[in-house]
C-alpha cells in the first residue's frame, strides 16, 4: 500500500510539473484533463449530428485523431466535451474560451484571423450554386433572381463580390442557418442556394426530391478550411498542427477522405498538395 501511495504521489507530481511547464490553452487542458470542441450540427458531411446525439463528419474524424495526438504529447488521457456552435457563434466561442477549438467547415480568411487563429489546411472547397433543374445555369443568368446564403459566411462575401464585379441585379437572401437557407430555396423563396460545394451536395441528399436539383460547376471562390484556434496561442496551434502532420504523413487522411467522400472521387491535386505541405516533418 505504501509503495502504491508513493507511486501515485510521484505520478501526480510529474503531471503537475509538466502542466506548469505549459502555457495557454494547453495548460488548461492538461490541468482539467478535458478538451472542449465546438462542432456544427448542420455542416454535413464535415460536421453534423444526424440524430441529435451522434457527432460525425470528416472534420470530426480529423479532430478526434488530433485529440489523440495531444494526449500523447501531454501524456494525459483527455475527456472530450462537445459543444454545438453556429455559423455566427463559432469564432466568438473560440475567442472567449467557450471551446478550445472549432471543428466544422470554417474557411481561413484574413478578416477572421483578427479574431482567431487557424490550423494547417484540412480541406479545400469552392463556393457553388445549387439550383432547380428548371432554373438558371450560371450566375450570369441570375439577374433579377434571388439567392439564399448563410449570413456571415465566406460564401456570402464571395457571392456579393461576384455580383458586384459582374454588375448583376440579384437579391441575396441571408439566413441564420444552412437548414433555413436550404428550406427557403427548396420552397421556391429563392432561385438558388450558395454554399460550399460538398455542403450543397450534403443538403441535396436531404431534399424531398434530389433529382430536381442541379449543382452548378461554376466556382465562385476557393475556400481553404482550417480548425479554428485561440488567437496568439502558438503552443496549442503547434500541438494541433503536430497531430494533423501525423495524420497527413501517415496517409490516414486519405482513408478518412474515402470514408466521407468516396462517391465523389479521389482528392483533388490541390487538396493532395495541401496535405503534402501539412505533413510537416519533426
Amino acid at each position: 500500500m505504501i509503495r502504491i501511495a508513493v507511486l501515485s504521489v510521484a505520478l501526480l507530481a510529474a503531471g503537475l510539473a509538466q502542466a506548469q511547464g505549459l502555457d495557454g490553452r494547453l495548460k488548461k487542458i492538461a490541468q482539467s484533463k478535458t478538451i472542449t470542441v465546438g462542432y456544427r450540427t448542420d455542416a454535413m458531411p464535415f460536421s453534423f449530428s444526424a440524430d441529435g446525439k451522434q457527432i460525425e463528419g470528416f472534420t470530426i474524424d480529423l479532430c478526434k485523431r488530433v485529440i489523440t495526438s495531444i494526449e500523447r504529447q501531454l501524456k494525459v488521457q483527455l475527456q472530450t466535451k462537445w459543444v454545438a456552435v453556429t455559423s455566427q457563434s463559432r469564432f466568438d466561442a473560440v475567442a472567449r474560451g467557450v471551446v478550445d477549438m472549432e471543428c466544422g467547415a470554417s474557411t481561413i480568411t484574413l478578416s477572421r484571423m483578427k479574431q482567431v487563429d487557424f490550423s494547417s489546411i484540412i480541406f479545400v472547397e469552392t463556393t457553388n450554386l445549387l439550383v432547380k433543374t428548371s432554373g438558371p445555369r450560371s450566375l450570369s443568368e441570375m439577374s433579377g433572381k434571388k439567392i439564399a446564403v448563410v449570413a456571415g459566411t465566406s460564401n456570402e462575401r464571395a457571392l456579393n463580390a461576384q455580383l458586384k464585379r459582374r454588375l448583376l441585379d440579384t437579391t441575396v437572401l441571408p439566413f441564420k442557418s444552412r437548414d433555413e437557407a436550404f428550406a427557403a430555396f427548396e420552397e421556391g423563396k429563392a432561385d438558388a442556394y450558395a454554399s460550399d460545394r460538398l455542403l450543397l451536395l450534403g443538403a441535396a441528399t436531404k431534399s424531398k426530391d434530389p433529382k430536381s436539383l442541379v449543382l452548378l460547376q461554376e466556382e465562385l471562390s476557393i475556400e481553404p478550411y482550417g480548425i479554428a484556434l485561440p488567437r496568439g496561442d502558438s503552443s496549442f496551434r503547434l500541438a494541433v498542427n503536430t497531430g494533423l502532420a501525423q495524420v497527413y504523413s501517415s496517409g490516414e487522411v486519405v482513408e478518412i477522405f474515402r470514408r466521407w467522400f468516396e462517391n465523389l472521387g479521389t482528392p483533388t491535386p490541390v487538396l493532395l498538395a495541401a496535405y503534402a505541405l501539412g505533413a510537416i516533418p519533426e
